[in-house]
């Protein structure tokens, strides 16, 4: 395997900075005033002289948000699935107080949500974990009961401080209590992170061109003794595949006897990472309903015949 690059320190925010541009004139009709030389005989070429700075600026911005990485790069990030891989349980990491934490402390009976992030990322990783968040929030499972939330950073640079920012930040969107014992923003070592990426397949780069991680969207649904259950590709994340991947995941013992009709009608494609509906389960389980509905009329009309 080759010694991966470990970038310099950065300062990070969640969403890029938008320049702004002041013309410094405080009134268009002073356009037209003599106390401003060549105003009154060319005010159309002021215009158009600020104008092009305008766009100059958002053209320049615009490029230095949009660069995208080199083929290079591009090759080496993605996911390969590893349905049913074990995520190993002795890996070390520090949580967002910068306690030393092993991995399998955060499997104890309860499905896992993992979501690979850095929390320095610009734009990818917030918009990942806001999708989740919204997700989520529908469902009457709540983190920290029914299921808990592993959110770790694959750059070995970030330390526990931006962790508990996240954590702050994330907890007080979901909006419920018990997530504060549910959901765990960790760091870690290069070694630590680099095994358990390669064990569920999350593959990342850094881009020495856009100074910036290279990766991919997604969040994986672990079984409670750390097996990979499911992929979930994207940015946003219905309540309804997060509902069903949970049930799924926990071996159908969180739910109610609806999900398991649900996971009866629909499947789960790896391909794409979602559930889609399985049209023979549902005209079969639409079959067997017409037949007890029947059987229930017949029954009710004898007894009224009898009566």
């Amino acid at each position: 395997m080759r010694e991966k690059y470990s970038p310099p320190r950065r300062g990070g925010v969640d969403a890029p900075s938008e320049a702004k541009v002041q013309t410094g004139w405080s009134d268009r009709r002073s356009l037209g005033r003599t106390d401003h030389p060549g105003a009154s005989r060319h005010p159309s070429s002021a215009r158009r002289g600020i104008l092009f700075s305008i766009l100059a600026i958002m053209v320049c911005a615009a490029t230095a948000f949009a660069q995208d990485p080199p083929a290079r790069v591009l090759a080496e990030i993605g996911i390969d699935q590893k349905l049913n891989a074990a995520v190993p349980m002795d890996l070390m990491f520090k949580d967002e107080s910068g306690k030393e934490v092993r991995i399998s402390d955060y499997f104890d009976g309860k499905p896992v949500i993992l979501s690979m992030v850095y929390f320095e990322c610009p734009m990818l990783c917030s918009l990942t974990l806001n999708g989740l968040v919204k997700g989520l929030r529908p469902l009457n499972f709540t983190i920290g009961n029914e299921f808990d939330v592993l959110t770790i950073s694959f750059d070995p640079n970030e330390k526990p401080a931006l962790a508990a920012a996240k954590k702050e930040r994330y907890v007080k969107d979901y909006g419920r209590l018990a997530a504060v014992s549910g959901w765990h923003f960790l760091t870690g070592s290069a070694d630590s992170i680099r095994r358990l990426t390669d064990a569920v397949g999350y593959k990342y780069e850094w881009d020495p061109y856009t100074h910036q991680w290279a990766h991919v969207s997604a969040v994986l649904v672990l079984t409670p003794d750390g097996r990979v259950s499911q992929y979930l590709y994207g940015m946003e994340f219905s309540s309804r595949d997060l509902r069903l991947s949970l049930v799924q995941a926990s071996q159908n013992s969180i739910g109610k006897v609806v999900d398991r009709i649900l996971l009866y009608c629909y499947h789960y494609n790896p391909e794409t990472g979602r559930y889609g509906l399985v049209i023979m389960n549902t005209v079969r389980l639409a079959g067997l309903a017409t037949v007890l509905a029947l059987a229930l009329f017949i029954t009710i009309s004898r007894k009224r015949e009898t009566a």
